[in-house]
This record gives structure tokens, C-alpha cells and sequence, in this order.
């Protein structure tokens, strides 16, 4: 096997989340203005840059980035649907890794519509019509529903089950001022919203979001000459894609099981570490039962136990780990080119120990999960560089 190089992030920046008046290039260049200077690192530093969204022109990277600095570096467009961010962050880390450059960026922005994912996403204009014409709910909400009931019908798990996820998450983004929410919510007020796809109520789905993040990821040999007291080294992640027969596990296996299980455990035999090592954890909660599936398919528990996990408080402050104390996609938003480097961002500050009201105590290890549908799902492990 190939030797690889250490690789860390040591500068990140993220934008307020929320629907805003801003122009998508402003999002874009205030983040990758805030990860150089969070960096200390001038821009005509950086050898390449990786820029990830899904709704703009094809070369919306340089065009953003333009505003930042015109330095003739190769600049990269990235569209893995909901996992692009953590896409663009994965080329990052590989451009790292493999010796290729020293000093890179990754960014991720987008400023989304009103309404469903395919009303998003350039490619589903029909699946779009056929939404609108018969007054189905969005496709991705009955995928996520579907696998919901799945989960239910298989393991016992109570609806109730997946609300409390939401208050949790929600409870969670009340100390985060870059969040799309900041109010809390009982299970009262979770279940008695509006239903979008049995067991999904409103208060259990992401937000339509803008917003941009961004990070510096070096070299070993670039920490040396520059060394930076904040930086954090990213000891493993991994990029999956569906195979076959992750859908011959029903509905469950219709929503990235496979490539989560795939994924985190190439990261664990990366890093050393598993999810018993960790403290802290950013993963992808577009629904609610996208969160709970997540915590089996990274190995919180085995399958059909996840609901034991949030019955026991588990995964909030207090708990064996506290997942999403940025609020998550659910209330922080999900602006979705944004998505995978604001976990990056909250991760860095979390084992920075900067996190502020959100500050998990002695954080020394972080993982990360971003899942596109369609496919593509990226895990990453990180720890405080020694």
C-alpha cells in the first residue's frame, strides 16, 4: 500500500445559515475569506481549490473565488448532491495526502428555492411535475419516511422515537448564532406539525437554506514551516458509493446504509479509532430518520437499536456522545453545497475547544457523515494534531 501524508484543516469559516438577500458570490467569498484568515494563510498561498454546490453556472467556482483572489489556480466544480461539501472536502484531503500540493481550499455555498430537493436539483424536473401534479410529498422525504416505517415495522421503534430526535437537535441550535433556528420545541409541538410523509411531521425535516463554509486543509510538511495552534488533523475519511445489494435491504438499505457501514468502517481501520472513541459527532439528519438510521450504519449500536440510544439520551449533552450540537441539517439548515464544511467547521471548533454554549467537554476525537441519495456518502474521522 501507498505511504500517505498526515493531513490537517486549519482554517475554517462558515456564513450565517438561513434564507437571506445575499448574493451566492458574497456568501461564497465571506467563508473562504474567513477559513484564509482563520488560516493565517494569504490565498496566493493556496495551490488549488475544490468548490462545491449544486445550482449556478458551471464555473461558479472561479467565478466566486474571482472575488477572493485571480492567482490562475486550478479551480474544481463539485455536485455529489447532498453530500458535495464534504466531496469537495474529500478532494482536498486526497490532494493532501497524495503529496500533490501542500496548501488547498475547500468551499462549499448555495442559495436554495422554496420547496422540495427535486425542485433543487438540476436533472429531476420531471420527478418535480409528477410531485407537484399528484400532490405527493418531496421524493426524498418518501424515501426517508419509507425507511422510517421500515425501521418501525422491523425493530418496534415508536414515532415518538423520532420526534424526540428533533427536539434534541433543535434544543441543540438555541446556542448556535450562525443557525437557521434558535428556538427550542417540545415533542408536543414536533408531533402536531404539519405531516409530511408518515412518520415525518415538518418539525422533523431540514430547511430549505443559503449559506457558505469553508477550509484550509495543509500538509505535514506546511504545519512545520507555518505551524498554526488550532490545526486538526483529519486521521481518516473515505467517499462510498451504493452497491447492489445494499437494496436488497429494503427501504432501510434505500438510503445510504450500505454506504455508511462502508464508509465509516474504512475510516475506523484508517484512524485506529472507532465510534467508542468519539466524543462528538456532526452527522446528516435531513430527516429524523435519517438520523437514527445513521447512528446504526456508523456503528453507534447494531441495527434495530437506535431507538434504545435516544430513549437512553445517548447522543445529547450528557450522553455517551453528543451528535449534532450545531443543531444539524434539522435546525441549523442545509444549504446543501454548505452542508459538509460546516461540519467540518463545527468539528474544528469543537476539538479546538472554541465552541462557545456549544462546547462538548474534553473533546480529543470528532466524526463526521454526510450522505447524498443517489449515491455518495463521506465519513470522516478527527482528532487535535499532537
Amino acid at each position: 500500500m501507498a505511504n500517505f501524508g498526515k493531513v490537517y484543516v486549519i482554517g475554517v469559516g462558515m456564513t450565517d445559515f438561513g434564507r437571506c438577500e445575499v448574493d451566492i458570490k458574497e456568501l461564497a467569498q465571506s467563508a473562504a475569506k474567513d477559513a484564509l484568515k482563520d488560516a493565517n494563510v494569504e490565498y496566493n498561498k493556496i495551490e488549488q481549490a475544490f468548490c462545491g454546490y449544486i445550482n449556478g453556472m458551471s464555473t461558479l467556482g472561479q467565478q466566486s473565488l474571482y472575488g477572493v483572489g485571480m492567482t490562475g489556480i486550478p479551480v474544481y466544480n463539485v455536485h455529489n448532491n447532498c453530500s458535495t461539501g464534504s466531496t469537495a472536502l474529500y478532494l482536498a484531503y486526497n490532494a493532501i495526502r497524495t503529496g500533490l500540493n501542500d496548501c488547498v481550499l475547500a468551499l462549499g455555498f448555495e442559495k436554495m428555492q422554496k420547496g422540495s430537493l427535486e425542485t433543487q436539483l438540476p436533472g429531476l424536473e420531471e420527478i418535480a411535475k409528477d410531485t407537484e401534479k399528484e400532490k405527493k410529498a418531496p421524493i426524498a422525504a418518501r424515501l426517508f419516511g419509507d425507511a422510517g416505517r421500515d425501521h418501525m415495522e422491523k425493530y418496534g421503534t415508536k414515532a415518538e422515537t423520532f420526534g424526540k430526535i428533533a427536539v434534541k437537535n433543535h434544543l441543540h441550535s438555541v446556542n448556535n448564532p450562525r443557525s437557521q433556528y434558535q428556538e427550542t420545541c417540545t415533542l408536543d409541538e414536533v408531533m402536531a406539525s404539519r405531516m409530511i410523509y408518515d412518520p415525518i411531521t415538518l418539525w422533523q425535516s431540514c430547511p430549505t437554506s443559503d449559506g457558505a463554509a469553508a477550509a484550509v486543509v495543509v500538509s505535514e510538511d506546511w504545519l512545520k514551516k507555518n505551524p498554526h495552534p488550532g490545526a486538526i488533523e483529519i486521521v481518516g475519511m473515505s467517499l462510498t458509493t451504493d452497491m447492489m445489494e445494499d437494496f436488497s435491504r429494503g427501504k432501510i438499505g434505500n438510503v445510504g446504509m450500505g454506504m455508511c457501514e462502508r464508509a465509516a468502517k474504512e475510516v475506523y481501520e484508517m484512524s485506529g479509532f472507532g465510534p467508542e472513541d468519539v466524543q462528538v459527532i456532526e452527522l446528516h439528519d435531513c430527516f429524523s430518520t435519517a438520523e437514527l438510521i445513521a447512528y446504526e450504519g456508523l456503528g453507534l449500536c447494531a441495527e434495530g437499536e437506535g431507538e434504545k440510544l435516544v430513549e437512553d439520551d445517548a447522543t445529547g449533552y450528557g450522553g455517551k456522545w453528543v451528535v449534532n450540537p450545531s443543531g444539524g441539517l434539522l435546525s441549523k439548515g442545509h444549504p446543501i453545497g454548505a452542508t459538509g464544511l460546516a461540519q467540518c467547521a463545527e468539528l474544528t471548533w469543537q476539538l479546538r475547544g472554541t465552541a462557545d454554549k456549544r462546547q462538548v467537554d474534553n473533546v480529543n476525537l470528532a466524526l463526521q457523515h454526510n450522505l447524498g441519495l443517489g449515491g455518495a456518502c463521506v465519513v470522516a474521522m478527527y482528532k487535535r494534531a499532537s
